[in-house]
């Protein structure tokens, strides 16, 4: 089969399957703004599309999303234009519609099926506009009816689609009910052979080395920002290093803003927490905390591997691959009880659950597992059996995913 992959960060959730798709024999060919001239990655052909120039216009703010994800279906329309004219045709286009790129591409191959991946339909409730108090939005009316502009691209791309895929029953459950029906539920996977467990793994960091033997906490963020927790985390941070003296805290995490507000100009989430608590941390144990801002992935798998105690935060949300790729490592783990965490950490089988905004009860449950190693190991062999029994990539992930292509395609030999 042609099969064409559209995806500005491509790529993206389809880092596994795509090469998989071109190891098969499929012809694979990716649109994306990641490359700035045609290449190859793993088999798939790599074909950028470029953005126009736009000169400056009055919008209204709540257009500015949408006007973003129409210029970058405009430009993937004009580049499948240009690829049909040259005799393409897909049998096949898989797309994340988030960037708007796909909305006008059966337009260009009406004939060709269309697979979305469906990674969030943005919710304007209680539950998820509301959900942290001190963040929620000054006008929460004006603000739900912002959140349902965001979501026209979803109801301009999801009518034109044959199927959607999405990794978790919490994502797929934001989406409207008759959405819903065209979706299958199927994770990107988790690669347990190589997120595995490592009696022996050493970490060196500021101009120390770590091994298994030391108390290690780690907290993980793509970036440190209410969304997921490291607001109620850093104040944890006092009371957790003044009980914990001989702890070491690793703090992995990016100073830009991933989801939700911005912090005011200027200033990064991340400086802002540091300086409320800093004044509440003695020298000697603020030495005992490293933040590592993003580091390759080698090491960030050191880090899981070496964690005695990992914490995960979040708001209602995408679940994050950091936590499953912990769990596979066979890290303890204390996370928030949130309704995407809950799909994966039952409370006293895989993991610990506290209330996101507890931060007391935080300090306890994390005290509690360094302070009991048969529960740590018990938790950690569990949260690593759930990870291969259901979500593994290669048995599980990747076999499904085919699967829905398969049956998406009417392609038994897929």
């Amino acid at each position: 089969m042609k099969i064409l992959f559209i995806h500005q960060n491509f790529p993206g959730q389809y880092k596994h399957l795509a090469p998989l798709l071109a190891k098969r024999g499929h012809e694979c060919m990716a649109l994306t703004l990641r490359v700035s001239k045609p290449t190859t990655w793993m088999g798939v052909k790599l074909l950028p599309y470029s953005l126009p120039k736009r000169t400056g216009q009055n919008l209204h703010p709540w257009l500015i999303d949408l006007d973003s994800k129409v210029t970058r279906a405009d430009a993937c329309f004009r580049a499948a234009r240009a690829l049909r004219e040259k005799g393409y045709t897909p049998d096949l286009i898989l797309a994340h519609p988030g960037w708007g790129e796909a909305l006008f591409l059966k337009d260009v191959w009406p004939d060709a099926r269309m697979g979305l991946y469906c990674e969030l339909y943005h919710l304007a409730d209680q539950h998820h506009l509301r959900f942290d108090p001190e963040f929620a939005p000054s006008d929460p009316e004006m603000s739900a009816l912002r959140i349902r502009m965001k979501n026209i691209y979803n109801h301009l791309q999801f009518p034109v689609a044959d199927a959607g895929i999405s990794p978790t029953r919490f994502q797929a459950d934001t989406f409207p009910k008759d959405f819903q029906s065209k979706i299958t539920l199927c994770h990107d996977g988790i690669d347990t052979n190589v997120a595995r467990p490592d009696s022996k793994v050493t970490f060196n960091a500021a101009g120390e080395r770590f091994s298994r033997a030391d108390e290690v906490i780690t907290f993980i963020n793509r970036n440190l920002e209410p969304y997921r927790g490291y607001h109620v985390f850093m104040r944890a941070l006092p009371r957790l290093l003044r009980e914990r003296p001989r702890a070491s805290v690793f703090i992995l995490g990016g100073d830009e803003v991933s989801y939700g507000a911005a912090p005011p100009k200027g200033q990064t989430w991340k400086k802002i927490f540091i300086d409320e608590v800093r004044d509440l941390i003695p020298d000697r144990d603020w030495a005992r905390v490293h933040f590592l801002g993003r580091v390759p992935y080698d090491r960030f798998l050191n880090l899981l591997q070496l964690s005695r105690v990992h914490v995960y935060l979040t708001y209602p949300f995408v679940l994050s691959w950091s936590l499953m790729e912990a769990m596979s490592c066979e890290a303890a783990i204390v996370a928030s009880d949130t309704s995407p965490v809950r799909e994966v950490i039952t409370d006293g089988q895989t993991g610990r659950l506290v209330d996101f905004f507890d931060g007391e009860a935080l300090v306890a449950q994390i005290i509690s597992l360094l302070d009991d190693e048969a529960e740590r190991q018990s938790l950690g062999t569990a949260a690593r059996r759930l990870m291969i029994d259901h979500y593994d990539l290669e048995t599980r992930c990747l076999p499904d995913q085919l699967a829905w292509i398969s049956a998406l395609t009417g392609n038994a030999r897929v």
